[in-house]
């Protein structure tokens, strides 16, 4: 018995041993699991959503050696008081709104200030939109109707197989993924598990094997459909969806700060919603889209792609908001008004005919809750007629 006991204790000795070296040699990774799982926490989340690279891999995007394009100031524009219940209700941290490309409000709150780089999360999908429409008017892209292994061979055998540029640009590829933030299971919390302990994305893209409808038959929201749009873009171009992004849109805009990029453990971006800016900068890419894609004598964006980009050409259902190229059209907003969107409350709204541009920084935990997103909506839009 002694013997066995003896035996047992040195077992658990090695077990303990082993668990140490585990724990020093995977303490890193340890460390993102950790910090993706409380990432949302009501105590941590307005300072991660402020220094993800404190948290997560990335990658330095760089702005160029231009100089900082202006925003002029116009009239100053004071916040009526359902608007600053509305921060205060919404947990907003960073609020920037121009009237015909004049800053007109700027505040920032909950500690925030305007030099925090602000993570965009499914916002960057519209600028990924923007540097597809770059890459269609140039020819690095043959179509907005290639299959998407043309360029993203890795997915062949895949849920995508089969499925558009056209089809993932909409969100119609009809790839079945749960989007559901507040379960632990679904596709989409599993994938950021995968991106904090320095997995692969394109492989968890090329995983994904279930459908929900045949490609281009039905719209239903699906993150990794914006990956399969980098995938597309890199293939395409042989180079990454930041150093693009960087060299065809931001440079240009002459941000004020350099941003930068999440990525996987493999330095892929994480296009789905990695970008992080300053809120005065987002709201200059926001400018230069109501603008047609112009921004100080030089066209950017071309101007049929945003005017494509932003009605709702998606298969979205009576029920459902509107949906364009990574753009969305909620019913009832007048031609030229769209808004780009993050969860936890980023947006970029745009109103061409009021040439009104309103982006949006929160750190929202009560996102997903009933009336809250249309609510965000209308005091957005009452800002914008207000002005």
């Amino acid at each position: 018995m002694r013997n066995v006991l003896k035996w047992l204790g040195r077992i658990g000795i090695a077990l303990i041993l082993a668990l140490a070296v585990i724990g020093v040699w995977k303490r890193a990774d340890i460390t993102r699991l950790y910090r993706v799982v409380t990432l949302f926490d009501a105590p941590n989340i307005v300072q991660n959503f402020s220094h993800m690279n404190d948290l997560f891999f990335n990658a330095p995007m760089s702005r160029g050696d231009g100089p900082v394009s202006p925003l002029p100031q116009g009239a100053a524009y004071d916040l009526p008081p359902a608007v600053q219940d509305w921060i205060a209700a919404r947990q907003i941290t960073g609020l920037v709104v121009l009237k015909d490309g004049q800053l007109r409000h700027e505040s920032y709150y909950l500690g925030t200030g305007p030099d925090d780089l602000r993570i965009s999360w499914s916002l960057s999908k519209s600028f990924v939109s923007s540097l597809v429409g770059i890459l269609l008017a140039d020819g690095t892209i043959d179509s907005i109707d290639v299959p998407v292994t043309q360029y993203a061979p890795q997915l062949i055998g895949s849920a995508y197989d089969g499925a558009t540029l056209r089809n993932v640009l909409q969100m119609s590829s009809g790839v079945d993924f749960n989007e559901d933030y507040l379960d632990f299971w679904s596709d989409i919390n599993r994938m950021g598990r995968v991106l904090a302990l320095g997995g692969g994305l394109n492989d968890f893209a090329a995983g994904l094997d279930q459908h929900f409808a045949p490609p281009g038959e039905a719209w239903h929201y699906c993150s990794f459909d914006t990956h399969v749009l980098g995938m597309i873009i890199t293939g395409a171009a042989g180079r990454p969806v930041r150093d693009l992004m960087a060299e065809k849109i931001l440079i240009p805009l002459g941000l004020e700060a350099a941003p930068y990029y999440l990525t996987d453990g493999a330095g892929v971006d994480f296009v789905m919603g990695g970008l992080n800016l300053r809120t005065r900068d987002y709201a200059r890419f926001g400018q230069m889209i109501a603008q047609g894609g112009q921004w100080q004598g030089q066209q950017i964006v071309p101007a049929d792609w945003i005017d494509a980009a932003t009605v709702p050409s998606a298969k979205t259902t009576p029920d459902q908001y509107g949906y364009g190229y990574q753009w969305w059209i909620p019913p009832g907003w007048e031609d030229g008004e769209f808004i780009g969107m993050g969860i936890y409350g980023q947006y970029i709204y745009v109103n061409r005919r009021l040439n009104v541009v309103i982006a949006v920084n929160s750190a929202d935990r009560g996102f997903e809750e009933p009336g809250v997103e249309l609510g965000n909506f209308d005091i957005i839009r009452t800002i914008a007629r207000d002005l």
